[in-house]
């Protein structure tokens, strides 16, 4: 039969890389992760957003190691997670002195799972080859693997400088950014070959190459897929703050993503002040869950709201629901099987009330501007109950509480 929709997506195929405890690229789901934006010297501070981050899905947890202080304060974080039962790979952001204290600090050295190099920072000329080489022998000595990750903002300069040469003699010489974005998938993967020829295995190197603009992010990933199976990293450098951080980062990935492209993400949110920094990952979950690459959490499908809906009951409900979802999913994730796949339905009137709530697992359709005031609900497609009068979001609560129950297999 032809004109049918497939929607299947054949990821690329790369090497596995084991960091910690989680495997990334080969055939494992597309890992979450995130950042801490405290100061990594404060151990106490950086251990307790290392958890949060954790608690709300990030499967690694990278934090900046930038001086020596913070350098000693690593083993004392990781000892405080473990005796709090965490056991998040940690990955240490090195920039500038990275070498240094990855070899003054052999704890801190031994204490985190991966190490991040950003080769356009890592030293200049003969030193960047020492240096480099530097870190990646100390890689080696704790058989850790390593994420190569060039950035726009701190690109090597002198590689840059010298492709621009080169493109300026050429008959038709290429755009300026089109040789900058080739020039971050040249440092990427030379830097690779570089790591390989000092003995590090391809299942060691995990690849990226971040910038902040949507359709350069793009057109740099779908080049650099094309070069070879390393793991490869996917995210904006600086998405930006709230609605726009959010759309950006979701229209650059799903575009990747889509392709079969990505082995990791993480969405570079900037905070409110004073905002939740699990915010970030909370974006990653829905981004790959929408798209249907991984299940954490039922989702909640609710309508936008029209002239038929003047009341504001069903957005309260939708509101409640949410949030009480995600407030049960630790202990159901720990109690029960495959209830992260659950479909939950909130709807405001009869126009598609009742059509959505039946492709939910659970749907509650709410009553409409002169709509007799009652609110059928729909368990796995079929309507079985109608609720009237007051505290519809604890009866629903409640219907969802015993669906759970008795749906899902409880865990041994």
């Amino acid at each position: 039969m032809t004109g049918l929709v497939s929607h299947s997506i054949q990821r690329r195929k790369s090497i596995a890389v084991k960091v910690g405890s989680v495997t990334v690229g080969g055939d494992a789901p597309i890992v979450v992760q995130s950042m801490t934006n405290t100061d990594t010297a404060d151990a106490d501070g950086t251990a307790a957003q290392i958890e949060a981050l954790h608690r709300a899905g990030s499967e690694l947890v990278r934090i900046t190691v930038d001086r020596e202080e913070a350098a000693q304060a690593v083993p004392y974080i990781k000892e405080k997670l473990l005796a709090r039962g965490i056991d998040v790979p940690i990955v240490g952001d090195f920039h500038y002195v990275g070498h240094t204290l990855l070899k003054k600090y052999p704890a801190c050295a031994e204490a985190l799972d991966k190490y991040r190099i950003n080769p356009g920072n890592v030293g200049f000329r003969e030193k960047r080859d020492t240096q480099f080489s530097s870190m990646i022998e100390t890689a080696l000595e704790y058989d850790r693997p390593v994420r190569i990750g060039v950035n726009w903002g701190s690109l090597d300069q002198e590689l840059l400088a010298n492709m621009m040469d080169e493109n300026g003699k050429l008959q038709t010489p290429a755009a300026a950014s089109d040789v900058m974005h080739e020039a971050l998938v040249v440092s990427a993967i030379e830097n690779a070959k570089r790591a390989e020829d000092l003995g590090m295995g391809r299942d060691k190197i995990i690849l990226s190459c971040k910038v902040s603009e949507v359709q350069s992010l793009i057109s740099v990933y779908m080049e650099m897929a094309k070069r070879g199976d390393y793991c490869l990293h996917l995210g904006l450098t600086e998405a930006g703050m709230g609605s726009k951080g959010v759309v950006a980062s979701t229209a650059a990935l799903a575009v990747l993503l889509q392709q079969g492209i990505g082995d990791t993400i993480r969405i570079s949110l900037t905070p409110e002040p004073g905002g939740d920094r699990t915010e970030e990952v909370i974006v990653a979950q829905q981004i790959l869950q929408t798209m249907g690459f991984r299940a954490f959490m039922p989702l909640v499908t609710s309508c936008p709201g029209c002239g038929r809906t003047t009341s504001t009951v069903f957005q309260d409900l939708a509101g409640k629901i949410q949030g009480y979802v995600r407030t049960r999913m630790p202990e159901w994730r720990e109690s029960y099987v495959g209830v992260e796949e659950m479909k939950l339905a909130v709807m405001g009137c009869i126009v598609n009330g009742p059509g959505e709530s039946k492709h939910a697992d659970i749907g509650i359709s709410l009553p409409g501007t002169g709509e007799t005031p009652t609110a059928p609900v729909f368990i796995d497609g079929e309507k079985r109950m109608t609720l009237r009068g007051e505290g519809l979001a604890e009866q629903f609560q409640n219907i969802v509480e015993d669906y759970v129950s008795q749906k899902y297999e409880k865990r041994v």
